[in-house]
């Protein structure tokens, strides 16, 4: 009776951890508003960046312009 209750223990433990890694088709509702917040923060980096170099180029088209008024 013992080696049975411990291959049914052993059994369950075995399911539950194949359970725990089953695909991301499961997500839990924090996973997911992770997922998305995650998405959000690199979609807002990638906007800071492209805002930053867009001006910058103005900055330094700026910069040519006052040297050639200042070099007559």
């Amino acid at each position: 009776m013992n080696a049975r209750n411990a291959l049914i223990a052993l059994m369950m433990a075995l399911g539950l951890t194949l359970a725990g890694c089953s695909d991301n088709d499961n997500q839990g509702p924090a996973e997911e508003t992770g997922e998305q917040f995650d998405e959000t923060v690199k979609e807002a980096g990638e906007a800071v960046d492209e805002a930053t170099d867009e001006m910058g180029d103005e900055i330094d088209k700026m910069g040519d312009e006052v040297d050639e008024e200042n070099n007559y």
